[in-house]
């Protein structure tokens, strides 16, 4: 790891503990320790969906809902009696650790600790259907610039579309330079969705991203665009969550640019979602628990995310204050299944 990247990091954390010591928005950074007591249902994965998650767990009654966010203390403590478990941080390590969890043997102490993952992309491996990803609302992920920086220019705008982006992240020669200003591309952490989501858009495998890409930053966090050239992928409504003040505001100094001439936000700043790099965003779950099983277990996984009448997708007023958009009659749907 070079030292850059090491400085980025500790930035990172310490501007997470800052942030998480001027928390004032309604929704929990984790479920309330014991001794409240413990939720029914236990989220963890995407950091880009944690917030409206926490959000939606804080007013959906029953059946209860905790959402473990993507960093913070570790290991995390799910149930009352063993599951103490690694945080996962990402949509990625959501997936793994509920893959994990249903994979455990009878009586294993890490067994039945996980109901659901949080995940900002859809399935990478459909050889299987274990999994279900089930869309609840609506994103898009642009690109972020420092505003005081040369690639905020108002005399000479950034005229970013996917074919530049592409040339940016695999540091074309030709590409390492802006406004006169050397470009830093950023990349969010291994295992995020967002990561995963940005380079298939812009046409970039894992083996295509250039050595001058920085790929240890966390995910929407605009404090760690820290020099004049530094670019990073960024959730739309992670953005207008954290600038409206609904979230820790962890923007920085950042705007958001445009892709292909598109604005990332309409006119009122809600989300633009015909954004060309839009998104749905999911909760995973075991197939078979919302597939005929037949438990109270399987009816709370169901009753809290599936159809458009679940928990989840009747709490419009909740997504929408966390910058997301509407899926209408598509949210809550169990058509898209997969592996991880």
């Amino acid at each position: 790891m070079n030292v850059k990247s090491r400085i980025r990091m500790a930035a990172a954390v310490g501007a997470a503990a800052f942030g998480l010591s001027l928390l004032t928005t309604p929704a929990s950074a984790d479920p309330p320790p014991p001794p409240a007591p413990y939720r029914t249902l236990v989220g963890v994965g995407s950091d880009t969906t944690q917030d409206v998650v926490n959000g939606l767990g804080d007013v959906i009654t029953s059946p209860t809902i905790a959402s473990y966010n993507a960093t913070g203390p570790s290991p995390i403590k799910t149930r009352a009696v063993n599951c103490s478990i690694a945080r996962p941080n990402g949509s990625s390590a959501g997936i793994d650790a509920l893959r994990a969890d249903l994979s455990a043997p009878a009586g294993s102490t890490t067994k039945n600790c996980i109901d659901f993952a949080r995940s900002s992309r859809g399935p990478a491996n459909l050889t299987t259907t274990l999994l279900t990803w089930v869309p609840f609302a609506k994103d898009a992920v642009t690109v972020a610039v420092r505003s005081d920086s040369a690639l905020n220019s108002s005399t000479a705008p950034l005229n970013l579309d996917t074919a530049k982006l592409k040339l940016i992240y695999t540091c074309d020669p030709a590409w390492r330079s802006l406004n006169g200003v050397t470009l830093t591309p950023l990349l969010p952490q291994t295992g995020s969705g967002t990561r995963t989501f940005f380079l298939e858009k812009i046409g970039v495998t894992e083996a295509q991203v250039g050595s001058c890409v920085d790929g240890t930053v966390q995910e929407h966090n605009g404090l760690a665009l820290d020099t004049a050239g530094d670019i990073a992928p960024y959730s739309i409504a992670q953005y207008i969550a954290q600038t409206s003040g609904v979230v820790t505001d962890r923007h920085g100094a950042t705007v958001l640019l445009p892709v292909g001439g598109v604005q990332p936000r309409n006119g009122d700043g809600t989300l633009n979602v015909s954004f060309p790099y839009n998104r749905d965003v999911y909760n995973v779950v075991p197939t078979a628990k919302i597939d005929g099983g037949a438990t109270a277990d399987d009816a709370n996984l169901k009753d809290a995310f599936v159809g458009t009448g679940s928990d989840v997708c009747q709490q419009t007023d909740v997504i929408t204050a966390y910058g997301f958009g509407l899926l209408g009659g598509d949210c809550g749907a169990t058509a898209i299944k997969g592996e991880r």
